[in-house]
């Protein structure tokens, strides 16, 4: 297991084990996702969307498309 200690203002470092297994660079962002009690960090998706309901994908059906296609 890989620890690193929070210091002031909640900031920690990034182990090099980790910035080396997600492929991490400077000024790459890190997304979190909490489930139950553990929570997955994971490096972020690049891509920039336009889309707001991107995030949904249980909003992704094609009459979905054609309801909101006006907005």
């Amino acid at each position: 297991m890989i620890r690193s200690r929070i210091g002031g203002r909640g900031r920690t470092t990034v182990p090099g084990a980790v910035r080396r297994a997600l492929d991490l660079r400077e000024g790459d962002e890190l997304a979190y996702r909490i489930e139950t009690e553990r929570v997955i960090l994971t490096k972020a998706d690049q891509a920039v969307t336009t889309d707001p309901f991107a995030v949904f994908g249980e909003w992704s059906s094609e009459a979905d498309h054609q309801a909101y296609a006006g907005l």
